[in-house]
């Protein structure tokens, strides 16, 4: 299954309310087939970072959409480097 990395612009954003919404993801997620594993925050630059195998951009999408409107600005298909 592909392997992506999402990136949200949230100014102000605080790894504490992050915390909310990716547990919303893990809720949504079982029904669409997709892992949201890891999530990383930037409080200093407002962004979020998610990493996400789903089986398509859509579909990772979907449950962003879903579990709490926060849909990312960017999503990039990555291979994990040895």
């Amino acid at each position: 299954m592909p392997t992506y990395m999402d990136m949200h612009d949230i100014p102000g954003v605080k790894a504490a309310d992050v915390v909310g919404a990716h547990e919303a993801d893990l809720k949504v997620q079982g029904k669409y087939g997709v892992d949201y594993t890891h999530y990383w925050v930037d409080e200093k630059d407002g962004k979020v970072f998610c990493l996400v195998e789903a089986p398509d951009k859509e579909t990772a999408t979907r449950v962003h959409r879903e579990a709490h409107g926060l849909e990312a600005h960017d999503l990039f298909e990555v291979e994990q480097g040895a």
